[in-house]
């Protein structure tokens, strides 16, 4: 695919790219701004103006094409399971501080992917890097405190811990981690008070604050997918990968929910999310990648991407004349990945690879509480 390599989505807005302030003395270093949990803006920068009218990428946009400014690079990254090959990446990068929407239909290695690179999975071959450093065999939890962080399809809240507790949980350097501090209230009393305090400020910037002192088996499901992004927060991230975030959310949160996303960007951090909804990815991407049977068929800007013949192959077959960037396009899209999600079973999107593999369905991206892992 050949075509614009510009930096618009699809209301026609540039988005932002702001220089690397992540290493150290950067934003993870900088803590807490006083509005929420995630990074502070780089130094000198207002805090809602990190803009660059540049590319995000540096040459045609297509399969792999560079980008002027990754935070993740991934090459030659392959995963099969018995004779399915459920990714085959060759090379992929994510540009830093920009919304990156990753579709295609389902069982496209789509959620493979992702828990390959946060460590939830391992792949057969490949390596990838985030922010310069190396991720390969690195664990999930010490993936998700180096600033990676991720949620899942299925959200996997402690039901019988409270709002507040569940946010707790995704703190890193936590009093109990050293027995040493764990002993002495006047080590450890600090950093408590510092995690609660955090988790305040995000559990009132996300309307769960009413919430805190109810058990999370209480919240319904949107306000526990509100739940998971505030508690991914709390590692200060500097990226955030969502996995099909608007799944099983009511309409009256869908909003929420996107606004939500939208300020991560504002707030210097980089957005990789899975979804099946196109006015979604249309609405906030900056940039979409397509996968489908395992592979990278497209990249490039929403609007250009909804209109290459390869995703539309991918998504209704071959020889189908429709335009996604059309509302009549995406309407017959959407019926057609519904008859999918009724009538085939065990793709890897829905959490079942084939041959009895079962992927993660459900879990938190804490920084310092490792969850299960794929092997």
């Amino acid at each position: 695919m050949t075509g614009n390599n510009g930096d618009s989505n699809s209301n026609g807005t540039t988005g932002s790219t702001a220089g690397h302030a992540d290493g150290p003395g950067g934003a993870h270093a900088a803590g807490v701004p006083a509005d929420g949990g995630g990074p502070a803006p780089a130094a000198g920068v207002p805090h809602d103006h990190m803009t660059d009218s540049g590319p995000i990428a540096t040459e045609a946009a297509g399969p792999g094409c560079r980008k002027r400014d990754p935070i993740v690079v991934a090459r030659n990254v392959t995963r099969s399971f018995g004779g399915i090959n459920a990714v085959d990446v060759e090379h992929l990068e994510i540009p830093r501080h920009k919304i990156t929407a990753l579709i295609g239909p389902n069982g496209a290695g789509k959620t493979t992917l992702f828990n390959l690179l946060t460590g939830f999975d391992v792949p057969n071959s490949g390596d990838w890097e985030f922010d310069g450093k190396p991720l390969a065999k690195v664990a999930s939890h010490k993936v998700a405190r180096m600033g990676m962080v991720r949620t899942f399809q299925l959200t996997k809240v402690m039901g019988k811990l409270t709002v507040m507790e569940n946010m707790r949980l995704g703190a890193t350097d936590q009093p109990g981690e050293s027995l040493a501090r764990a002993l002495f209230k006047g080590i450890w009393g600090g950093r408590e008070r510092e995690i609660t305090q955090q988790a305040e400020v995000l559990l009132t910037k996300f309307k769960l604050d009413a919430k805190r002192d109810d058990y999370a088996a209480s919240l319904s499901g949107g306000q526990r997918k509100l739940l998971e992004m505030a508690r991914a927060l709390m590692v200060r991230p500097r990226l955030v990968m969502l996995d099909e975030p608007m799944a099983g959310v009511n309409p009256a949160l869908t909003q929420s929910l996107l606004d939500h996303i939208k300020n991560l960007k504002s707030e210097g951090m980089t957005v990789l999310f899975v979804e099946h909804d196109m006015h979604m990815v249309r609405h906030i991407a900056d940039w979409v990648v397509v996968m489908a049977e395992g592979k990278v068929v497209a990249e490039g800007p929403p609007d250009i991407v909804m209109k290459d013949q390869a995703v539309i192959d991918a998504y209704l077959g071959a020889h189908h004349d429709v335009d996604l960037g059309d509302s009549t396009g995406i309407e017959r899209l959407e019926e057609e990945l519904a008859h999918d999600e009724e009538s085939v079973v065990g793709t890897e999107d829905e959490g079942i690879l084939g041959h009895g593999v079962t992927e993660v369905g459900g879990a938190y991206a804490a920084g310092s509480h490792k969850d299960e892992e794929t092997k």
